[in-house]
């Protein structure tokens, strides 16, 4: 063996294989998690593939999923909609958090002949607590007059796996209803007092679909994609916000942290919408682990880098709100905090 290795390094042919594995080892990237940016994902990951030669094999597998991946260090990065909670950082050491896009969580109804659907944040809790049962309910036909509202049961649809879309959605009831936070609460996955579960946004955009007089919460592409009508939601300002890219983007007109876990449901800004959210790209801040190479880690920052900008192009064609030039800062910091030896990747 130790003959062959020398006739290897003479020749040159060693140095030439062992570049060769490298470079393999470089050019592929694996991630998982969230379901919400997937679609855009999908794009952004093909295109640059064709730009740059780098591979990206993404799981939308649930935010709840991609943060268990990550914790086990078998992914090179996960997306969640949901940022980790202090003690997550404990247990996992330092994650960053990297914004790529914002998205609005839609709630998505099967009622035919309604096109229009208004909704009040007491309503929407209500509804998801299962104490108010029926579509023709005085309280919704009241706000809905022209709406002829059927006498049938109201079957709400929930996500039956970990979710960064449950998680904005349970924060938000959380925010405008007591009785939800106290008996529910917020979670990635939380126990539904009623209705069906799907898994992911396209579970449940399916079942919605499917089941006569259905309401459930996706992100707003997977009820264009599915062409399923979805509610025009009352804000905390008392305006009725159709979800929509320029809502989307004015529901994160506050000020942001620097390490960008924040949530932004319920804004206050006078004009967002009140179900809006980040989606995150998160990574591990030393990226020298489990033998990871440092060509790996650097193609990683270079996609993070890209992504927040180049790749931003691609948001709005996909129905998600582009990062805000404050986000884009933000999330320039942090990618230029990530080390390999401690040492910095990018300058």
């Amino acid at each position: 063996m130790k003959k062959i290795l020398k006739t290897l390094v003479k020749l040159g042919v060693f140095a030439l294989v062992l570049g060769m594995i490298t470079k393999a080892y470089a050019t592929e990237l694996t991630g998982a998690g969230a379901t919400f940016p997937y679609p855009l994902y999908s794009k952004m990951f093909d295109v640059y593939h064709k730009e740059r030669g780098i591979k990206i094999n993404y799981s939308a597998i649930g935010s709840g999923g991609g943060i268990r991946q990550l914790t086990a260090k078998t992914v090179d990065f996960g997306g969640s909609d949901a940022f980790l909670t202090d003690q997550q950082l404990k247990e996992m050491g330092e994650i960053l958090h990297i914004p790529i896009c914002m998205g609005a969580v839609v709630l998505a109804y099967n009622l035919s002949g309604v096109d229009q659907l208004m909704l009040t944040p007491e309503l929407i809790a209500d509804i998801f607590l299962g104490k108010i049962k029926k579509w023709n309910d005085p309280k919704i036909q009241k706000l809905n007059p022209k709406a002829k509202l059927p006498d049938m049961n109201i079957v709400t649809v929930h996500r039956s796996d970990g979710s960064g879309t449950t998680y904005i959605f349970t924060d938000y009831l959380s925010k405008i209803s007591e009785e939800w936070k106290n008996k529910v609460g917020t979670g990635t996955a939380v126990n539904w007092p009623c209705g069906l579960g799907g898994k992911g946004n396209p579970g449940v955009a399916g079942l919605v679909k499917q089941v006569p007089a259905s309401i459930g919460y996706v992100e707003l592409i997977y009820a264009l994609a599915n062409k399923i009508p979805f509610a025009t939601l009352q804000n905390k300002s008392g305006l009725f916000i159709k979800p929509s890219l320029v809502s989307t983007s004015a529901s994160a007109d506050i000020k942001l942290p620097d390490d960008m876990r924040v949530m932004i449901t319920n804004t206050e800004a006078k004009d967002g919408y009140p179900i809006s959210g980040f989606t995150w790209i998160l990574v591990y801040k030393e990226q020298n682990y489990n033998n990871r190479s440092y060509e790996k880690a650097k193609a990683l920052v270079d996609l993070l880098w890209w992504m927040v900008h180049e790749g931003q192009k691609f948001t709005q064609e996909l129905h998600y709100a582009p990062l805000s030039k404050e986000a884009i800062k933000k999330a320039e910091s942090l990618i230029k905090s990530i080390t390999y030896n401690g040492k910095k990747i990018m300058n």
